[in-house]
């Protein structure tokens, strides 16, 4: 007998809190909610300057009574409608204020460049280890040819191994625009340094050692089969085989692994701030730099398959690969531009 008679009256005190709720603050709903509605149509010129004043403000009151609205369970309609106010209102006081291709264009037009130069020293220890595995991987070889195997693998060496004959050699850089067999090495080759650059930005937060090692081992597969066409006399013809795609494939490598090593030392060396929060800065920093290696990798792999068949001379490799080593150094460390778009300023 008592059930039937609480139920109601429970029901009724819950109706009746709910409406005091909605009586004591629904003029700040309705205020955001025109407010929010006029600016997702556009009608920016219609909200005077104490409405925009008092966005933000009216917000964080909105979510607050959100917030109490989940925890005293009130009705499920004034919940859903605080919810979509909310999520509406977020979008419009903390959202994206620019289109992808504007931030393309800020981006490319100087935020990647300010990026990198945040990055200088790391690039400058990441080129130091780079040369540092190529001259291991050269001086390895020279003494014991067995360490060529080690370094670059057989299915990836094919023709190209220790006592292999000039002619051998020699035809496996020129002459090879209609064979198969170059563009397969080719996709390894681009294959296997995205990998590395992918894995040396992703491990940095190892305190960057892994991505220093990854560089080393790297450059030392490239340093290995440089001695090997150093034997023959091939040492220019095999570097301008290298420079057309590598002054860029290369290059993207380095910044990779810089910015590994940026989110590394981050966490070895946080300086006065928390070593959380200066992770996430250079994490972001980092990312930054990521985007661009991204599409460095994809201009150095239509170089690999197109403009390295192309062309069969050796002194027009290293024009192409000078070209495009000139171009990114210029972008990278002479290009200022507007430095606003995408840049992390932390």
């Amino acid at each position: 007998m008592n059930a039937t008679v609480t139920t109601p009256s429970a029901i009724e005190s819950a109706a009746l809190r709910s409406d005091r709720f909605r009586l004591e603050r629904e003029a700040d709903w309705k205020r955001l909610e025109t407010i929010v509605s006029r600016m997702e149509k556009g009608r920016l010129r219609g909200i005077s300057d104490e409405d925009l004043l008092a966005l933000p403000g009216l917000y964080r009151t909105v979510a607050s009574s959100l917030s109490i609205a989940r925890e005293t369970s009130l009705d499920a309609a004034t919940l859903a409608y605080l919810e979509s106010l909310v999520q509406r209102a977020w979008f419009v006081v903390y959202g994206p204020r620019s289109s992808l291709w504007e931030w393309l264009r800020g981006y490319l037009g100087g935020g990647w460049s300010v990026a990198v130069r945040a990055i200088w020293l790391d690039i400058l220890i990441a080129l130091a280890v780079m040369v540092a595995g190529a001259a291991v991987g050269w001086i390895l070889v020279s003494h014991d040819p067995e360490w060529y195997f080690s370094l670059v693998g057989r299915e990836m060496a094919g023709q190209r191994v220790p006592g292999a004959s000039a002619e051998v050699l020699r035809g496996t850089l020129f002459g090879q625009s209609r064979q198969d067999g170059m563009s397969v090495f080719a996709a390894q080759l681009f294959s296997n340094n995205a990998q590395v650059s992918i894995l040396a930005f992703a491990l940095g937060f190892a305190f960057g050692v892994p991505s220093l090692l990854l560089l080393v081992q790297n450059l030392a597969s490239l340093g290995a089969m440089a001695w090997v066409y150093h034997q023959v006399g091939l040492t220019l013809d095999f570097a301008g085989w290298i420079a057309v795609h590598g002054t860029t494939e290369l290059f993207a490598i380095l910044l990779a692994g810089a910015s590994g090593l940026h989110i590394g030392r981050a966490f070895a060396f946080p300086g006065d701030r928390p070593v959380l929060q200066a992770a996430s800065e250079a994490g972001r920093r980092a990312a930054l730099v990521m985007t661009g290696v991204v599409l460095m990798l994809v201009v150095a792999a239509l170089l690999e398959g197109f403009a390295r068949q192309l062309v069969d001379e050796t002194f027009g490799r290293f024009a192409i690969g000078g070209f495009m080593l000139t171009m990114w150094s210029a972008y990278f460390f002479a290009f200022r531009g507007d430095s606003s778009g995408g840049t992390d300023r932390s």
